[in-house]
């Protein structure tokens, strides 16, 4: 069985996230979607909040695609992450040019540590490439439309939130 690790913070899960899951479970039979706790970017979501909505919006993927899809909060190295999930590979999701430099060099420093781990990106469809959390939580606090961004249901977890 190929495990692979989806690492990120998910504040929310976008269909930018959504399309990348369901293309990773192309390349492996069980993903393990890694949501970061990650206390210094201040998520507007709390753990929990983020683990029940991914949950929720792979549910019905995992048994489209017959991928394993399994949520495990993280708050440890990348690469310590894979090897406690059983992950032989690292799934990265790529939007620009940009994500590229950063992803470069984790990639480099992850391969130092352990060389047993390959890094896969994916680049999302090209509606969702220029979908960002940070964006999402932006347009929805100031009253925009995001119904082409996120689900139904994760829009009313941020209507939820900002009233």
């Amino acid at each position: 069985m190929r495990t692979g690790l989806y690492p990120g913070t998910f504040d929310p899960i976008t269909l930018g996230h959504s399309d990348i899951i369901r293309r990773a479970c192309s390349l492996v039979d069980r993903l393990v979607i890694g949501v970061a706790i990650n206390r210094d970017k201040g998520p507007l979501f709390t753990l929990e909040e983020r683990v029940a909505m991914i949950e929720a919006e792979c549910a019905a993927l995992s048994k489209q695609t017959g991928c394993e899809i399994v949520v495990h909060p993280f708050e440890n190295l990348l690469i310590h992450c894979a090897r406690d999930v059983g992950a032989s590979v690292i799934v990265r999701g790529l939007r620009a040019v940009a994500d590229f430099e950063y992803e470069y060099q984790m990639v480099g420093m992850n391969r130092a540590m352990d060389d047993s781990i390959e890094t896969v990106f994916l680049m999302a469809e090209a509606e969702h490439q220029a979908i960002a959390s940070k964006l999402v939580k932006e347009i929805a606090r100031l009253g925009g439309d995001i119904s082409g961004f996120v689900t139904p249901a994760v829009a009313k977890h941020l209507a939820g939130k900002f009233g």
